[in-house]
C-alpha cells in the first residue's frame, strides 16, 4: 500500500517543476504562465530505502522492488476557486481523491517568474488556499445536512451519526478552522473519512526556495516553519530546480552534486519521509533469492492485514508470520543465521507489525 499525495499551490510556485523531479519525467509542463497544468498529472515514484538494498545484497536477490508512492500534480488554484474561479471546480474535485496535500509555497524572489498576486508571501498564499478549501467544505457540509433532514427525522441511525459529524465539521469551519482540527473518536474515524472533506486531509508545506537556500532555508521558509508549528502541520525545505537537476543524474553524479551544494540528501527523500510521517506509514520487507521487496502499511497494522497487502488470500487464510527484525537480519548475515541464532519469531494474528520487519507468511489456500 502506497498513498496518493496531491501537489497543490497557487500558479507559478514550482508545482510542476517539483512533480518533474519526483517522477523523473517531463510529463508536467513547467511554463511561466498560470494554468500550464490543465489536467492532473499522475506519477508513481519509487520510495528510496537503503535498508532494502542492504537486505537484497545479503540475500543475493535477483530483483529489488521498492514500494511506490503516487503524486498528483493538480492545476493551480486562485482566490475564488470555491466559487468556480480559474480552474477551481476541477481543482477541488481532484484534491478529494488524494490522501494528503503537499502544499507548495513560493519562498523565492525571481522577477522573471510572475506571481499571480504580484508579491511573494508564502504565509498569505497558504491562507488563500486554506480559505478556499474551507469555503468549499462549508458549502458541501451545509448541502449534505439539508439532504439528511428527512432521514434523521425518520430515525435513521446512520443518518443521525453522519449529521453529528457534519455538524462538528460545520462548527469548526464556521469559526475559520479546518476540519482536521475536529477531534474525532476512534469509532467515528471511518465515517469521518467517508465525508471526504478537503480540509480534513493532512497537510505538508513544501517551501520552494532558491538554489542558494536549499541547505539552510531563508527568511520566507522560516515564516512557513513557524506557521506549520502553530498549526501542528509539517514542512520541508526544497529547491524544486535543484531537485529537477538531480533527477536527471546517475547515482554517482547525484552524490557529487549534493556534496557541492552542501546537501546531505536529495529533497525528494526528505519529502517522502515527511509524507510517511504525515500519514503514519511504515515499511516491512519480504526477502529471498528471487526478490527483495518493500511493502507499505499503516502504523498499528496487525500481521494478517499486513499479509493482505500482498494478496487477499494471505489475509483470509493467515496461519502465522515468521518474523526477523531488520537489525538482526543484517547483523547476523541473513535468514538462516538469524534462525539459527533464535532471532526468527513465529507470530500470530495479534502481532503488531514493526517498521523494518522481514516477514514470511504461512497461510491456507
Amino acid at each position: 500500500m502506497g498513498f496518493r499525495m496531491g501537489i497543490v499551490g497557487l500558479p507559478n510556485v514550482g508545482k510542476s517543476t517539483l512533480f518533474n523531479a519526483l517522477t523523473r519525467t517531463a510529463a508536467a509542463q513547467a511554463a511561466n504562465f498560470p494554468f500550464c497544468t490543465i489536467e492532473p498529472n499522475v506519477g508513481d515514484v519509487a520510495v528510496p530505502d537503503p535498508r532494502l538494498d542492504k537486505l537484497a545484497a545479503i540475500a543475493k536477490s535477483k530483483q529489488v522492488i521498492p514500494t511506490r508512492m503516487t503524486f498528483v500534480d493538480i492545476a493551480g488554484l486562485v482566490k475564488g476557486a470555491s466559487k468556480g474561479e480559474g480552474l477551481g471546480n476541477q481543482f477541488l474535485a481532484n484534491i478529494r481523491e488524494t490522501d494528503a496535500i503537499a502544499h507548495v509555497l513560493r519562498c523565492f524572489e525571481d522577477g522573471d517568474v510572475v506571481h499571480v498576486d504580484g508579491r511573494v508571501d508564502p504565509v498569505a498564499d497558504a491562507q488563500v488556499i486554506e480559505t478556499e478549501l474551507m469555503l468549499a467544505d462549508l458549502e458541501s457540509v451545509e448541502k449534505r445536512l439539508q439532504g439528511l433532514q428527512r432521514k434523521v427525522r425518520g430515525g435513521d441511525k446512520e443518518a443521525a451519526d453522519q449529521e453529528r459529524l457534519l455538524k462538528a465539521a460545520q462548527a469548526a469551519l464556521s469559526e475559520g478552522r479546518p476540519a482536521r482540527t475536529v477531534e474525532v473518536a476512534d469509532d467515528d474515524r471511518k465515517a469521518w473519512k467517508m465525508l471526504q472533506l478537503l480540509t480534513a486531509k493532512p497537510v505538508l508545506y513544501v517551501c520552494n526556495v532558491e538554489e542558494s537556500s536549499a541547505a539552510t532555508g531563508n527568511s520566507q521558509s522560516a515564516k512557513v516553519a513557524e506557521m506549520a508549528a502553530a498549526e501542528g502541520n509539517a514542512h520541508v525545505v526544497i529547491s524544486a530546480r535543484i531537485e529537477e537537476e538531480i533527477s536527471q543524474l546517475d547515482a554517482e553524479e547525484q552524490a557529487m552534486f549534493l556534496e557541492e551544494m552542501g546537501l546531505e540528501e536529495a529533497g525528494l527523500d526528505r519529502l517522502i519521509r515527511a509524507g510517511y510521517d504525515l500519514l503514519h506509514l511504515e515499511t516491512y520487507f519480504t526477502v529471498g533469492p528471487k526478490e527483495a521487496r518493500a511493502w507499505t502499511i499503516r502504523q498499528g497494522t496487525l500481521a494478517p492485514q499486513a499479509a493482505g497487502v500482498i494478496h487477499g488470500d494471505f489475509e483470509r487464510g493467515f496461519i502465522r508470520a515468521e518474523t526477523i527484525a531488520y537489525e538482526d537480519f543484517v547483523s547476523l548475515g541473513g535468514e538462516a543465521a538469524a534462525k539459527e541464532a533464535g532471532k526468527m519469531r513465529a507470530e500470530g494474528k495479534g502481532y503488531l507489525v514493526k517498521d523494518g520487519d522481514v516477514m514470511h507468511f504461512l497461510f491456507n489456500t
